[in-house]
């Protein structure tokens, strides 16, 4: 009798913003800033809230994650469920300021060994959304 396999795998992204803390929680908790460099939304920065984050639908996929916020530290750290097509992840945003600006940790955990395509889209998905959250910051006044 074989054993499920029960561990699961982490996407993690790293990043160092050149502006304060402030700044990138802004752009991680507001709904219109969200929507720049991530989906559409309809997040609040509440713990217990349910919200979703919606895409065009494409083949096989509607476009919508359900979401609900875990934990909200302001300014250090941001947590929600992520759930799609079967997969039941925890994406944790975690801040941490430097000397020249902040440092930006993304985690998305909760990956099965059976979820490989959904692990590769992650990988890929976060690097860019890094890439547009530095973008959306920079704007910021």
């Amino acid at each position: 009798m074989t054993t499920p396999d029960t561990s699961t795998r982490s996407v993690i992204v790293e990043k160092e913003f050149p502006h304060p803390p402030e700044k990138v929680w802004r752009a991680l908790t507001e709904s219109s800033l969200i929507e720049q460099w991530l989906m559409k939304n309809d997040f609040q920065p509440v713990s217990g809230h349910s919200f979703s984050l919606r895409m065009d639908p494409v083949p096989n996929w509607n476009g919508v994650i359900d979401c609900q916020v875990l934990a909200v530290e302001p300014g250090k750290t941001l947590s929600y469920t992520w759930s799609t097509l079967g997969l039941e992840s925890v994406v944790t945003f975690t801040l941490t300021p430097t000397a020249a600006g902040t440092h930006v940790r993304v985690e998305q955990s909760g990956f099965r060994s059976d979820q490989e395509a959904a692990y590769k889209g992650a990988t890929y998905g976060w690097q860019k959304f890094i890439g547009g959250l530095g973008g959306v910051v920079a704007g910021l006044q």
